[in-house]
């Protein structure tokens, strides 16, 4: 099985890049590749209703391409609208490929006096400090549960934020893993992978003998200190540069290739624009999980043991 992974497109007015020609580059890149089907790891859009052509462009291409909801899918759009052009299911949902099995998740809940409530039209923006943000809610572990347990596949699950990020991930990771761990000591191989968007870096880890991906970004790592290192005509053209460290050469994304147990990615260089880096604008070379931050996909071959 093969597919393409891209995450964090973020089309939008402000962001300096051309959604449509990036879309056009990756889809080449799936026909010459032979996939099976294109996926994104979330924030494909920050206003759907804005971008309705170029989500049109993503969901009639000829290979088959799938949604993930990011934090800001649903930021300017309401979600039950950004579920319909996203021809999505419902907001968690899976597919069966080629002996593999999909699995779509969604932790954009924010937990408020003991209720799951989902992102809708910014509604969790004022609970971004402390552990408001980003948990998968009973019912879906449920469901997951069940979901990897009547596979007849291994499986491979995606969603936005990261199910082993301890600093900043999805808050109740622990029940993520525990039902991945305890799928793969009844059944070794019940699930294969994880791959998440959201954080805009590269970054693998095998947790458990499964393989965690930490998708980067298509276009740039965002940064909480704003800079003025790029060009004042970009910056006034783009608000979003000065939140960015672009990448030069876009978009970044890759090609992960499932064959057994062995997992494949076919990463992509993007490298940064004008050779400005993340330490450069005032903010520190790592991330929060304290991963260094680059403009990159990493290739990589894994064998699960």
């Amino acid at each position: 099985m093969k597919f393409l992974l891209f995450a964090d497109l973020h089309c939008h007015a402000t962001w300096p890049i051309h959604s449509t020609k990036e879309l056009e580059i990756m889809q080449k890149r799936a026909e010459e590749e032979g996939c099976d089907f294109m996926i994104h790891a979330g924030d494909l859009c920050f206003d759907a209703a804005a971008n309705a052509e170029f989500i049109e462009q993503y969901n009639n291409f000829h290979i088959p391409s799938y949604h993930v909801l990011g934090n800001h899918d649903a930021d300017k759009t309401p979600l039950e609208t950004v579920l319909k052009m996203y021809r999505m299911p419902n907001n968690y949902y899976y597919f069966d490929c080629k002996g593999y099995r999909i699995i779509a998740l969604d932790p954009n809940y924010f937990l408020l006096n003991g209720e799951y409530i989902h992102y809708d039209m910014g509604n969790y923006y004022p609970y971004s400090n402390g552990n408001y943000r980003d948990w998968v809610p009973p019912e879906q572990l449920k469901w997951l549960e069940e979901t990897i347990a009547s596979s007849p596949y291994p499986c491979l699950l995606i969603a936005h934020e990261s199910f082993e990020r301890e600093a900043d991930g999805v808050r109740n990771q622990t029940e993520v893993r525990r039902i991945i761990n305890e799928a793969n000591a009844r059944r070794p191989h019940s699930v294969l992978m994880c791959m998440n968007g959201h954080y805009h870096t590269d970054y693998l880890r095998i947790l458990d003998n499964v393989c965690y991906l930490d998708v980067n970004s298509a276009v740039g790592m965002w940064i909480p200190h704003p800079h003025d290192l790029y060009a004042e005509e970009l910056r006034t053209a783009y608000k979003g540069y000065r939140y960015l460290v672009c990448y030069g050469q876009l978009p970044v994304y890759c090609i992960v290739t499932v064959e057994g147990t062995t997992v494949t990615i076919d990463g992509v260089k993007g490298g940064l624009l004008d050779g400005v880096t993340r330490e450069m604008t005032g903010n520190g070379v790592l991330d929060e999980a304290g991963r260094a931050t680059t403009g990159d996909i990493q290739t990589a071959k894994i064998t699960l043991g």
